[in-house]
């Protein structure tokens, strides 16, 4: 069995997933549309620099949280099976693997933030840096 990198299991998850940009996930929020944005990096990278109104979900704890038997469920995770959800980290590997895992979890309109926050500010998209202060699992 050959062994396998990261680089490797994030290609395979982007085989099938979907992406989408950061100026198509800004317009449509900007529009009204009603989309859950989770960031699966660490508090620490989270409170350099955000997306507003992203819950902050690091990605060890994502299946917990999304989870609704689990005493780390977040509602506003697992409530959102059938509404779009939108994923980001830094630069779009956590997310697709994560994209990948809530698929497997029943999620029906998950989408990877193509570039993560990397694209995100690259864009001059708005954000805002401080610690997160909602609910973690």
């Amino acid at each position: 069995m050959s062994e396998k990198l990261m680089k490797d299991f994030v290609a395979a998850a982007r085989e099938n997933i979907r992406e989408i940009s950061p100026e198509e996930l800004h317009a449509a929020i900007q529009k009204g549309e009603d989309w859950t944005l989770v960031d699966v990096r660490e508090p620490y990278e989270y409170e350099r620099a955000h997306v507003p109104d992203s819950l902050l979900i690091p990605r060890g704890l994502l299946e917990g949280a999304a989870d609704p038997n689990t005493p780390h469920r977040i509602e506003a995770l697992y409530s959102a099976r059938e509404k779009p959800v939108a994923i980001i980290c830094a630069t779009g590997g956590r997310a697709a693997l994560s994209v990948l895992r809530l698929q497997e979890m029943g999620f029906t309109n998950v989408v990877n933030v193509a570039g993560g926050m990397k694209s995100w500010e690259g864009e001059d998209l708005p954000v805002e840096s401080g610690a997160y202060t909602g609910q973690l699992p």
